[in-house]
């Protein structure tokens, strides 16, 4: 079976495990994103968050793998090389390039399909070891985004057409030295992620995203920052959320998975941004930032409101640039710093403020 297996559950009067979930953090202070543009925030296109494109094999995974959204008018199939399909940490490549392209794009900088990094950056920048096992399970992750073939209608960019493609077109070491590792590498992405990214359909991801050990936390994180964002909290059962993982266990074995994330993040805090509950035949992604900034203010000056999905994509629109679960944090302290009542109306109001904002800031 693949290999999505986590230790089996402990009971809850034992002791937490003596280790902490988290990879060791192998970044000094300051260097993380040591390329053109210092200290990119990482960021992920919101099609891949979505959409159960990458696998949690640690194995070569060879499965063909359909999936459809709950309209049934958007369909995803996914097809491997022999080098199997592309696991869900070679979407760091991805993520990396993403974030330097979108902050080029911020600072009004000319941006392409191709874009030149060197290898021991994205090495550090994604937590990973910069020993020649790097460098090895760079070159493998590079030959299964290119390997991996995907058939899809999913707009990206306001664009809905029938695509096959790969995540990335090409890749190609440009300079190695003389052991064979590589120093500096051209990746030319898709036709489909680029135009996610000149559309701004990203989100900001937590730097801690990178030393999450296992695949399915990764996924977990990767749906709650799509569906729950800044939202008190998202909820979903079981079959829902496997599907969206794209999760080859039985339905017993995901949630004996997803129970013992849930358990050690109870143990130690240890997912970012969102705190993973179970209640019955559903699991619980809820907003470690907004429970801390309602429990940080008195409830009589802080309305409770509730903002409608679609809320968030007009924002999009009249705050391009913006992260928008940044702005709903700024509209809400500003009501609770005001003393101002909730809104008759929460979601004009919050596009009011995104648009206020925008025409005093401009772009981010």
């Amino acid at each position: 079976m693949v290999c999505e297996i986590t230790n089996p559950a402990i009971p809850k009067d034992e002791a937490p495990l003596p280790r902490s979930p988290l990879l060791p953090d192998r970044q000094e202070q300051g260097d993380f994103f040591v390329c053109d543009i210092f200290d990119a925030a990482p960021k992920g296109d919101m099609a891949s968050m979505a959409h159960p494109i990458f696998s949690l094999s640690t194995k070569p995974d060879h499965r063909i793998r359909r999936y459809e959204d709950e309209s049934g008018r958007n369909h995803l199939e996914v097809k491997p090389s022999a080098d199997g399909l592309a696991t869900i940490h070679d979407r760091d490549v991805l993520i990396y390039c993403i974030s330097q392209i979108m902050a080029a794009l911020n600072e009004g900088r000319v941006v392409n399909r191709t874009i030149r990094l060197k290898a021991y950056d994205l090495l550090k920048a994604t937590n990973r070891v910069t020993d020649g096992r790097g460098y090895e399970g760079l070159r493998a992750a590079l030959t299964r985004l290119q390997g991996t073939q995907i058939e899809t209608n999913i707009v990206t960019g306001g664009e809905e057409q029938l695509d096959i493609f790969s995540l990335i077109d090409r890749a190609r070491i440009v300079r190695q030295t003389r052991d064979g590792r590589m120093q500096e590498i051209e990746i030319e992405l898709s036709d489909w992620v680029f135009n996610a990214i000149q559309a701004r359909e990203v989100l900001t991801l937590h730097r801690n995203y990178f030393r999450l050990r296992k695949p399915l936390e990764r996924r977990l994180y990767e749906l709650a920052r799509k569906h729950c964002g800044r939202k008190l909290e998202w909820r979903v059962g079981f079959p829902v959320l496997q599907r969206k993982c794209g999760s080859a266990s039985t339905p017993r074995e995901f949630r004996r998975l997803v129970a013992n994330i849930a358990r050690q993040d109870e143990a130690y805090d240890h997912i970012p941004d969102y705190a993973i509950r179970i209640e019955g035949t559903q699991v619980i992604f809820r907003n470690r930032e907004t429970d801390r900034l309602i429990e940080a203010t008195p409830a009589s000056d802080a309305p409770r409101v509730f903002l409608a999905v679609d809320t968030y994509d007009a924002a999009r629109e009249v705050a391009p640039g913006w992260d928008i679960y940044q702005l709903e944090l700024e509209w809400r302290s500003w009501m609770s710093d005001g003393g101002l009542d909730a809104p008759k109306d929460a979601d004009r109001a919050f596009l009011g403020f995104c648009r206020k904002w925008y025409e005093k800031r401009g772009k981010a």
